[in-house]
């Protein structure tokens, strides 16, 4: 587990921008060093604890690309059609006999290795066959078509991936077919989650009059597991600050970061922000962003700490923000950023110059054009707002206006969660 000094960072109280927030993070959150073998099978979403060398050449061997007729080049006819008699057969897996002939070609399968001295492929659709052992082949094939050269996708001894990378399908593939049947990862983040918040009520048990159902916990730790976290639940705090104080220590001692939502606002039952201070250090308090404006960040017991707003979007969005690029930073993995596209504005909105805001928007065509459509209901408590909607309209600190018409960055929740 990371271990963090309490004067780690510096606080100075003031409203942070998101972009120096980041920094803080990624440049003073050491990565886990603790390291394991996981078999390729289970290594979707792990993080590579150390570049990845290629043992072998990617392909083997020169084979062919195609179903067809192997040939040298050298025997073709440069500008009329060349008859060869067809010599040998060759199917994937095989290895060729002997080397053929001048003058010859060789029947071949794709995947199949190429016969000694053949450097080019026709396609069996573009060749005719005069009998059983004639083939008359087009002129104008570039020398070596259809035909993969030995370690033509990596050499071996080459870089396949680097260290940081978190593992998908694709690289998956890269690893299996380089014959690596383990790699060496990072250990996942332990993560602990828990709401606070004398209103706060377990989905499942009965509702009192004034209570509501916890909904961020649930958001958080599915969003954490999608990082790569394992998340232990911790359940609901009360708005008492002796048990939010000790509730942090305790998950302090056994995880790699403790994430918590609700009672980081100015009010008098707010206890995180202090209970965070009060047994270490805190990092930032407030950010330039809305929703999601309270954000109690620091570090107890050597392990950081990120207090969350108790409102549903809020959590969605400063996760996504802030939460997101510090798992990464835990894990190790190389920072990623989150891609925009461009979109129509199909709306008005005016907004505070200074701050970030993110806006909910559905997309919509109309006459070719992608335009995105405000939610009608601004709330960060509206979580409709986010299952109704495709995605965020992104609008920087130093913009104030949007019109409808604009071109907008638009950001989709698949890249968020």
């Amino acid at each position: 587990m990371a271990q963090l000094s309490a004067d780690s960072f510096a606080f100075g109280g003031a409203l942070m921008r998101v972009e120096d927030a980041l920094l803080v993070l990624t440049h003073h959150i050491p990565p886990i060093v603790d390291t394991e073998l996981v078999s390729l099978i289970d290594s979707d979403g792990r993080v590579l604890a150390r570049p990845v060398e290629a043992p072998v050449n990617l392909p083997g061997f020169d084979n062919s690309a195609v179903d067809g007729y192997a040939v040298r080049y050298a025997d073709l006819n440069p500008g009329a059609p060349t008859r060869l008699a067809v010599t040998g057969r060759v199917t994937a897996g095989a290895v060729p006999a002997q080397p053929a002939g001048t003058g010859t070609a060789v029947r071949i399968f794709t995947g199949a290795p190429m016969p000694a001295g053949m450097d080019t492929v026709f396609m069996q659709e573009d060749a005719r066959l005069l009998g059983d052992a004639q083939v008359e082949l087009p002129s104008g094939l570039a020398r070596g078509a259809n035909r993969r050269v030995k370690g033509e996708d990596i050499a071996c001894g080459a870089e396949a991936l680097p260290s940081g990378r978190r593992l998908e399908p694709r690289d998956i593939a890269l690893l299996a077919a380089l014959g690596l049947a383990f790699v060496e990862v990072r250990r996942r983040p332990r993560v602990a989650v828990f709401s606070t918040g004398n209103e706060i009520c377990e989905p499942g048990a009965p509702l009192g009059p004034a209570a509501v159902f916890d909904a961020n916990r649930f958001a958080l730790a599915a969003m954490l597991r999608r990082s790569g976290c394992v998340v232990t639940d911790l359940g609901i705090l009360p708005d008492d600050r002796d048990t939010i104080q000790a509730g942090l220590s305790a998950a302090s001692q056994a995880h790699d970061l403790v994430v918590t939502t609700g009672g980081v606002s100015a009010g008098e039952e707010d206890h995180v922000r202090a209970a965070i201070a009060d047994q270490g250090s805190l990092v930032f308090w407030r950010l330039a962003i809305k929703p999601g404006r309270p954000i109690a960040m620091g570090v107890v017991n050597g392990t950081p700490m990120i207090g969350l707003p108790g409102n549903p979007v809020a959590v969605f969005v400063t996760f996504a923000c802030v939460v997101r690029p510090l798992i990464a930073a835990i894990s190790g993995a190389a920072q990623t950023p989150v891609l925009s596209s461009i979109v129509t504005a199909g709306f008005r909105y005016h907004k505070k110059a200074g701050r970030r805001e993110y806006l909910r928007v559905s997309l919509e065509r109309h006459d070719a054009r992608t335009v995105a459509i405000k939610y009608p209901i601004d709330g960060a408590g509206i979580i409709t707002s986010l299952t109704r909607t495709n995605g965020l309209v992104e609008l920087s600190e130093d913009q104030s206006d949007v019109e409808p018409g604009d071109n907008v960055p638009f950001i989709d929740y698949r890249q968020l969660t």
